[in-house]
């Protein structure tokens, strides 16, 4: 892991876990969940907000006027809007989006849930999607939220990634597998 991305994720870990047990005490986790999506959401369609969380060009001071009415349009909540302004005078918005992803997970644990991210060479379709987390779940023993990204390159089959395990079925690998051995051999 690169440096950078260690603090990032160091600095986003200590974030989450305060933003979450001041959530859990005010049993307010389903909010959290709800602001942790919108959140996500709103990084995802906006390019001006992801902008804004990482570019230098912007002051504290713009960064903190910019998040409180961001937070104040989508209805925040009090933990998550003192959170971002916090954030943004400590210029500290660029680990938003590691601190999303540690409170979904935060959040996921104390629910008894795991994420597995599955890359397919097509979209799943719902019905293959809840048979793959029934099978998931089976051999992981909680319930499976499901992660889905679609990676053409794999021309057929799965990689999915539950924690630190990964299962690979990807012809993209087999192939690369065969190739190989064929290296070997000649």
């Amino acid at each position: 892991m690169s440096e950078p991305a260690s603090i990032s994720t160091g600095i986003a870990s200590r974030y989450a876990t305060a933003v979450f047990e001041l959530a859990k005490a005010d049993k307010g986790l389903k909010a959290l969940e709800a602001d942790t999506d919108a959140l996500t959401t709103a990084l995802s369609d906006s390019d001006d907000f992801r902008n804004l969380i990482h570019s230098p060009i912007y002051s504290r001071e713009d960064q903190a006027t910019a998040v409180a009415a961001i937070a104040k349009k989508m209805s925040l909540p009090g933990i998550m809007t003192n959170t971002l302004g916090l954030m943004a005078s400590k210029r500290r918005l660029f680990v938003l989006p590691h601190l999303l992803d540690q409170i979904r997970d935060l959040i996921a644990e104390d629910k008894g849930e795991v994420t597995a991210e599955v890359t397919s060479a097509k979209a799943l379709t719902k019905t293959q999607s809840d048979k793959l987390a029934k099978v998931l779940k089976a051999n992981v023993g909680k319930n499976i939220n499901i992660k889905a990204a679609v990676d053409e390159s794999l021309i057929g089959g799965l990689i999915v990634k539950v924690g630190s395990k990964m299962i690979d079925t990807s012809i993209k690998s087999k192939l690369s597998a065969l190739q190989n051995t064929m290296k070997e051999v000649g």
